[in-house]
């Protein structure tokens, strides 16, 4: 039994499948980066879940792709955990842009892929390898045009009183905005990332708003600018995009790289489905 995992922050998703391709059970965990986890709470989200814990003894293979594991200190120790859970399992734990590659791009085609989520990031794929210009340094310092960065719009606009009063109330409708549950969420609950990500789908649903139009665009720019156009080739390939933000937001998406001169391919929301036909016949 092949275990196909796609992670990031806020959920991951498992798919089991035997070596024909059959689908053997699916199921959604918690988000399992290790960059924000302990061992001790990934092995619990493991736990929680009936069908990986009554199956991890019948997996011969686990390929992991996740966000958080983009530097080999983070693969290792998620690879450790691992191997203790699925003690019969052959361990492969790559950063989440692999299954973006893999679900979105043609075998052998060359293409800028990128996620847009609760994180985000950016590679190139010359057909054989995946390329990637800069090294996350996490939700602090990066991830733009994320979930999270798009949260943390949205509750500086409303804490600041720069979000018109009709958008602020509903604003308080859906959420507590009470200071204290936002300082818990930030620095004593795991996950600080993913819970401002919850609040991008506020963003999305009132896109049409100028504030929200306006976080859009400033976000859009800066991932294009400091991520895509990295890549010397951005004009000359295919960009595609990976994400529940890429996705709800596609048509604001391709606007800004039209600006640009940038060809959008493939947008998926999410890259799972996509991962099985290509695991089929791995050894």
């Amino acid at each position: 039994m092949k275990l196909l995992v796609d992670s990031g922050s806020t959920k991951a998703d498992w798919i089991a499948i035997d070596d024909n391709g059959k689908v053997l059970f699916t199921t959604q965990s918690l988000g399992l980066n290790p960059e924000v986890l302990t061992k001790e709470e990934i092995i619990n989200r493991l736990n929680d879940k009936f069908d990986i814990s009554q199956n991890k003894d019948k997996a011969t293979h686990l390929y992991f792709y996740g966000a958080g594991c983009g530097t080999d200190r983070m693969k290792i120790f998620l690879s450790n955990i691992f191997k203790e859970y699925f003690t019969n399992a052959a361990i492969s734990v790559h950063e989440d842009t692999y299954a973006a590659v893999f679900a979105t791009t043609p075998k052998n085609e060359k293409a800028i892929v990128c996620i847009l989520g609760t994180g985000s990031n950016c590679s190139y794929f010359d057909g054989t390898v995946l390329h990637q210009k800069v090294q996350s340094l996490g939700y602090i310092a990066m991830d733009d045009a994320s979930g999270n960065r798009f949260g943390r719009h949205l509750i500086r606009a409303y804490y600041f009183n720069q979000m018109p009063k009709h958008l602020a109330e509903a604003f308080e409708k859906e959420f507590d905005l009470d200071a204290d549950v936002i300082k818990q969420n930030f620095y004593k609950e795991p996950n600080p990332n993913a819970y401002l990500a919850t609040f991008a789908e506020f963003l999305i649903k009132n896109k049409d708003e100028e504030i929200c139009q306006k976080f859009i665009r400033e976000e859009m720019v800066a991932f294009v600018e400091c991520y895509i156009m990295q890549f010397e080739n951005y004009k000359e390939v295919p960009v595609h995009f990976i994400g529940s933000i890429a996705f709800y937001l596609k048509d604001e998406l391709e606007a800004i790289l039209n600006e640009y001169g940038i060809t959008i391919g493939n947008v998926l929301r999410r890259p799972i489905d996509g991962l099985i036909e290509f695991h089929v016949n791995t050894k």
